[in-house]
């Protein structure tokens, strides 16, 4: 498998609407933002994700999604996560809901889509599983992820039935699937 299924020219687009969407977003606010960095490192299914640390902001997009209709995420997606990150230059720490009026505002001004999901086809994007593990309370089994069934072994985290409201104990079969 390759380590990415977009060509040179794909990811100079992407990088190309991202500065267009930055320099959109900043006549539409009235605002500066600072060019920031766009990594093609998301697996799974999600799209794109705007991210910050202290004084640090990117954005992550998944070259695999994006593949499936490279057109579509540049219209949309790429917008969704620039106005995330124009919305929390703008607003900070303020109380903004990250869909919210303020960002559908934005998206709506941008011309793109202003959901907060989409639906595609995800058959031929690699994913990884984790296994299941099966678990037991007072009214039924359960089908625990392997991140809760080793937080559950290391002791640190106890998860209950959301039914019976016993906590979850292993049972007799180490995996499920």
């Amino acid at each position: 498998m390759s380590a990415t299924p977009l060509s040179a020219g794909q990811v100079q687009e992407i990088q190309a609407r991202v500065s267009y969407d930055i320099n959109r977003a900043q006549r539409l606010l009235d605002i500066s933002l600072a060019p920031i960095e766009a990594r093609l490192d998301l697996s799974g299914t999600t799209a794109g994700m705007y991210c910050y640390k202290g004084d640090q902001r990117w954005l992550r997009f998944n070259p695999w999604v994006f593949a499936t209709d490279m057109s579509l995420h540049l219209r949309d997606t790429v917008p969704h996560e620039v106005a995330h990150y124009a919305i929390h230059q703008e607003f900070g720490r303020r109380k903004v809901k990250p869909h919210g009026q303020e960002w559908q505002s934005l998206m709506v001004a941008m011309g793109a889509n202003p959901s907060a999901t989409y639906t595609a086809d995800f058959s031929q994007i690699p994913v990884r599983r984790q296994r299941r593990h099966a678990y037991r309370c007072a009214c039924r089994d359960h089908s625990v992820s392997t991140t809760r069934h080793n937080r559950i072994r290391a002791g640190r985290a106890i998860y209950r039935c959301s039914y019976c409201n016993h906590a979850l104990a292993a049972s007799g079969d180490s995996s499920v699937y």
